[in-house]
């Protein structure tokens, strides 16, 4: 038996059969779920995230779902304090806990920092509004200058708004952004001290296109049209985030006027198989993978063996 102090991740793309095999795996080890799905937070987002049925909730229990609704931002420094307490609460009970999807930097939140501690009050907002509005973005640019004599590394200046958020946090700080930087490296996370167990799941790339063109499908059958209706009913488009998750983005234009149904199925295969191909990118070089497997191919009892 291993220690009680190591977490499981079971990740990989959208449509490679994480879900299937996180429960066979859970029921076979008495453990708890824990999604790491930015979208699975909200109420109502279930078709379009292929979120776990009751059916399957009931099987094993799940944690990281239907956290708040659709018109409230949830942040990835929401995602870790609730992950923390989650990982706590189940390894005190003596039981597994199995981290199971494909959002990158919720998943990374287990093993580097994605969010540092620099708090921008308002006034420092409005005192790099006043020198916008002054000074333009030259003059903004410059005042950063002045606050890292060492050079601005690779910020693009030509960006307003990398240069007001980078402005803004060396203001709230008092630290050049190099300072910050190096800071920000020696954080931490709050799951150091656990050992994780991490299986990617793999297809190959035929395989996968063809995975998401039958989610689509499938997900315009259950009902993703109304879902999104309704959703929009309760405020998803004031969520920049939610309101911009495949299916969801591509229905709200469908509900416009801007596709027809064919239209709305080519183009959320087509957004599907992207944001496949940026994951795969994303396991090959953000996580410390320990297996790499078939999916097709792999049993649950074989995933961490």
């Amino acid at each position: 038996m291993e220690s009680s102090k190591t977490l499981y991740f079971l990740v990989g793309p959208t449509a490679v059969g994480k879900t299937r095999l996180a429960l066979e795996w859970a029921e076979v080890r008495g453990a708890e779920i824990l999604s790491c799905d930015a979208f699975c937070v909200y109420r109502g987002m279930d078709i379009g995230t292929a979120k776990p049925t009751e059916a399957e909730q009931a099987r094993v229990p799940h944690h990281g779902i239907d956290l708040v609704g659709v018109d409230t931002l949830y942040s990835v420094a929401d995602y870790t304090a609730e992950a923390r307490a989650v990982v706590e609460a189940v390894l005190s009970r003596g039981r597994d806990l199995l981290v199971a999807g494909g959002s990158g930097f919720y998943l990374k939140s287990f093993f580097a920092p994605v969010v540092d501690k620099i708090h921008v009050p308002a006034d420092i907002r409005e005192r790099v509004g006043w020198i916008f509005e002054t000074g333009g973005l030259e003059g903004a640019v410059d005042e950063l200058r002045s606050h890292n004599p060492a050079g601005l590394g690779d910020l693009d200046t030509m960006n307003p708004r990398r240069v007001a958020r980078a402005l803004e946090r060396c203001l709230a700080s008092g630290r050049s952004l190099a300072e910050q930087a190096e800071a920000f490296s020696r954080q931490g996370t709050p799951f150091d001290g656990y050992r994780r167990r991490v299986c990617l799941l793999e297809r190959d790339t035929a395989e996968l296109d063809r995975r998401a063109e039958a989610r689509a499908r499938a997900m315009l059958a259950e009902g993703l049209v109304d879902e999104v209706a309704r959703l929009r009913s309760e405020g998803i488009e004031g969520n920049t985030s939610a309101s911009k998750a495949i299916g969801y983005r591509e229905t709200l234009r469908f509900l416009d006027g801007e596709y027809d149904e064919d239209g709305l199925l080519a183009a959320i295969t087509r957004n599907t198989r992207r944001l496949v191909r940026k994951q795969r990118t994303w396991f090959r070089t953000q996580i410390p993978v320990e297996r790499r497997v078939d999916a097709a191919a792999v049993s649950a009892e074989g995933l961490f063996t």
